[in-house]
Formats: C-alpha cells, structure tokens, sequence
C-alpha cells in the first residue's frame, strides 16, 4: 500500500517522536519528566531494602515525582527558587553532592586490602591485652583523704559504704566501674589494679591527673574478643574513613589558603 505524501510525513514523525516520548515517564504543564529519574529513584528505594522493582513500585515513584514537579514549579512561580537561603542550601547540596561522588570514587579505586584489615585488628587485640578487669574504686582530692580511706578499710570497713565520698559517679554505686581493659585506664591506675590479686586494696595511694585513689581489684579474666569476620565491616569501614581524611588532609596541604 502507498502512502500519500502527508500522510507518509506524518508516519515518520510519529516514528522518529516515538522514541523521544519513551525516554520521558510524564509531562507536567509541558515540563517533561524523564524516564531514567524514575530509574534511578526506584534504584535507591530497591538498594535500600525497602521493596523489589515491580510495576507497582514504578508507578508509586512516577506519582511521587509527578507531585514534586508540580510543587517546584508553584514554589518557581512564587520566587522561592531565588531567595538567598534557598539558593545557598542549593549551593551547598550540590558541593555536598560532587564532594560525595568523588570521595565514592576515590574509595572504590582505593579499598582496603584485606591485609591493612588484618594489622588493624591485630593492633586493636594488641592494645585491649589478654585479661579484663573488675575494679572498685574511691576518689579523693588530697593523698591524706586516701589514706584515712585506707585505715578505715584495714579497721574493717566495708568499700561500698566508703566509697560515697568518691568524687566521681562511681559514688553511687559502690565505687564499682565494671569490667575494663588496663588500655583504657591512665597508666597509674592500670598498674595499680593489675599489680592487685583478686579481692585486695591498694596498701598506697594512687595518683593520677584526678586525684588519689582508693582501689580495689574484684576479680579478673582472660577478654573475649570478637573474631576478625564478626568485626571485619566495622574494620574496613573505620580503615576507609581514615583513608578519605587522610586524602582531605593531603588536599589541603596542597591547597593555597589566603
């Protein structure tokens, strides 16, 4: 069958317009919205583990998109788009943006090996040693308060009911500051405790940067770690947040700030 000519004219602009009208999902007041904004909107609801891509997610996002559109272009219309708040939120959601693409970029062309995972937990089992312990203690401000605090303890009194006068929060509870590792104590502290047996008071004052303590050692035991695959994201993502700074820091070595 021929075609006359216009109505040939026609068929080909309904071809070649076809595929134009395929990239778009909708139009709102002749603003298009593209197909591929519907893509990548249903991309991040599905990587977040909220629900699969389905036809029926799709046309939810189209709808969510449709109402924005017709939002933006009202707020548009009313000048908002131009207020110097709004145009500097703007402003720094699009450096926050391009910042965060470059840094996803940096990371995935630099990841952390397996290995620089491995010396880090190895430091962390370094740093946390092989025993915990459970201690007591009483804070006071003058080495002669200690003291006094010792004699009583040596007379027969009971650690919970001294340790009131403690000046730390401990106070409340008898003294008592759980089960720790000597690595998160000051040194001072550390030593003293773990030159303890289970069950005895320190003979001597303690000093540290707080005072002078009082302390007693409860009991102890050997730390049970987390294996290396338990810890392992956590590893790699505290390694990679190191890396971004370190590459911030060297930029800004770089940098010439006036």
């Amino acid at each position: 069958m021929m075609l006359k000519p216009a109505r040939l004219m026609l068929a080909l602009i309904a071809v070649v317009a076809a595929p134009a009208f395929a990239q778009n999902a909708a139009t709102v007041n002749g603003k298009a919205i593209p197909a591929s904004r519907v893509d990548q909107m249903v991309k991040q609801v599905v990587a977040q583990g909220q629900q699969p891509d389905s036809p029926q997610l799709r046309e939810m996002v189209k709808k969510e998109l449709i109402g924005r559109e017709v939002l933006l272009q009202e707020a548009d219309k009313q000048g908002y788009g131009k207020k110097p708040d709004v145009t500097a939120a703007i402003d720094n959601a699009r450096q926050s943006i391009i910042i965060n693409a470059m840094l996803a970029d940096y990371v995935k062309k630099n990841p952390v090996s397996d290995a620089e995972i491995k010396a880090e937990y190895d430091k962390y089992k370094a740093a946390m040693g092989g025993t915990e312990y459970h201690s007591r203690h009483i804070l006071v401000a003058t080495e002669q308060e200690a003291k006094d605090i010792i004699a009583k303890l040596k007379a027969g009194g009971k650690f919970e009911e001294l340790a009131k006068v403690s000046k730390d929060g401990s106070a409340n509870n008898g003294g008592d500051l759980g089960w720790m590792t000597p690595g998160k104590l000051v040194k001072p502290f550390a030593d003293a405790m773990v030159a303890l047996k289970n069950g005895e008071i320190t003979q001597t004052p303690v000093k540290t940067e707080f005072g002078y303590h009082v302390i007693k050692l409860e009991e102890s035991r050997p730390v049970k770690l987390p294996s290396l695959e338990e810890v392992k994201p956590q590893v790699a993502e505290a390694l990679q947040q190191r890396k971004i700074v370190a590459y911030r820091e060297e930029l800004l070595k770089k940098a010439k700030v006036q």
